[in-house]
């Protein structure tokens, strides 16, 4: 295991290198970006007869449980990191439209993809069940607020607006982990459930992730005030992040949104009133490389399983196809947040019609789609479904992740920041 663990962060840091020395691309996309072109090459050198690198990239890939790796490891950490640095008074200005999106939009979002997603699907002349099209919605809904963040910190957007997109991502995930869940439970049951017992998954698994991070969260932060030891901090938040995602898969409470309320709680109750000033340096430090590091894995693996995933020219055309059906229903779901936003005078001040572009072009899909769909049960509908997220992911970041900073600089270069 230590050999595989140590070949695959070797293999990420050359490709981290290789984009900062020479590709220049923000990080996230680089990183992705070079893999793909390192697996691109690898697949020509096979055909040329040096199938080596190749096989080896592949088993090391394959020995991967990228599901297990980053829903268990990888977006715990990461949401915390994301969660730590936004402040609480800016969140709950625009908890309004945040939380519709990251909850109702979500609903939205998966019900749209899941219909659009059966005629596209019937187009092309695949039968796929409306269930698993209603899989493929729920895990395709959620933007990736890994990308979204590190975007955001260079494009200058507007404080509504970046507090809207990074609110959104970082508690959408959880919605949508949640709903993937529940139709993931109704398909291996074979059972049509109530709506009373769906509903009361959801709040228990919503709501209760919600509650078990405030709890943790707090807790956490009592320990943090009652000493004055930047180790022992640094390693109560090290500890909250992956003890407590483990023991949330244990109540059966959403483990992503239990560590983003309580990176909140940290970030903002501890950073200000638990912790002293070479504590917060430690602590932020800390998880900004934290932060960075399973950011690059996080992409390499993403661009690098395009050696184990079998494509057509079919399934590419599908896949923008279906890249546009997520934009119509991302468009769908974000005009009414956007017309809360503007009620509040200073978001008509800030906030110009453009907006709504933004957020719906800012919607970029990630490592959690991906992870999803791996999850899905074995058969011909999960490996096309797998194929198509996959294509989704890649064109959703290289293409929009490439453009929306220049279009953010562009459509509120005159306004305030």
């Amino acid at each position: 295991m230590l050999d595989l663990v140590a070949a695959f962060i070797a293999l990420t840091t050359l490709l981290t290198y290789v984009n900062y020395r020479f590709i220049r691309l923000p990080p996230t996309i680089g990183v992705m970006a070079t893999a793909l072109v390192f697996s691109l090459i690898a697949q020509a050198l096979s055909q040329l007869g040096y199938p080596l690198i190749e096989l080896e990239v592949q088993e090391m890939i394959r020995r991967i449980d990228f599901s297990d790796v980053l829903m268990t490891w990888f977006l715990p950490a990461l949401l915390f990191a994301g969660a730590l640095h936004v402040d609480l008074r800016d969140l709950s200005s625009y908890k309004w439209p945040i939380g519709l999106l990251a909850t109702v939009g979500v609903l939205i979002a998966t019900t749209v993809i899941g219909v659009l997603s059966y005629s596209i699907f019937a187009l092309f002349g695949w039968h796929v069940d409306f269930l698993y099209c209603l899989l493929f919605g729920a895990l395709i809904s959620p933007t990736d607020p890994i990308a979204v963040l590190g975007i955001l910190k260079s494009s200058g957007a507007p404080k509504p607006l970046a507090t809207t997109i990074v609110g959104e991502s970082l508690f959408n995930d959880g919605t949508a982990v949640v709903v993937f869940t529940i139709l993931l439970g109704i398909l291996q049951l074979g059972t049509t459930p109530t709506l009373g017992s769906v509903s009361w998954l959801f709040v228990h698994e919503a709501v209760g992730g919600l509650l078990f991070g405030a709890a943790l969260g707090y807790g956490v932060f009592l320990m943090i005030r009652s000493i004055d030891q930047y180790q022992v901090e640094v390693m109560l938040t090290l500890a909250l992040v992956f003890g407590g995602a483990a023991l949330a898969a244990r109540l059966h409470v959403s483990g992503p949104i239990a560590m983003v309320v309580a990176g909140l709680i940290i970030g903002n109750l501890g950073r200000n009133h638990a912790m002293s000033d070479e504590s917060r340096r430690y602590v932020d430090g800390f998880w900004e490389l934290i932060d960075e590091i399973l950011n690059a894995l996080l992409f390499a693996l993403i661009g690098l399983e395009l050696l184990l995933l079998p494509f057509s020219w079919l399934h590419i055309v599908a896949a923008f196809v279906l890249g546009g059906a997520v934009l119509v229903a991302r468009w769908l779901t974000v005009a009414p947040a956007i017309l809360l936003i503007r009620r509040h005078p200073s978001g008509r001040r800030q906030v110009p019609v453009g907006t709504i572009r933004i957020l719906a072009w800012g919607g970029l899909r990630g490592g959690v789609s991906v992870a999803l769909a791996l999850s899905l049960p074995l058969g011909e509908q999960r490996d096309l479904l797998l194929s198509l997220t996959y294509i989704v992911v890649l064109t959703s970041i290289l293409l929009q992740g490439l453009s929306i900073g220049p279009l953010v600089r562009y459509l509120y270069r005159d306004a305030p920041h």
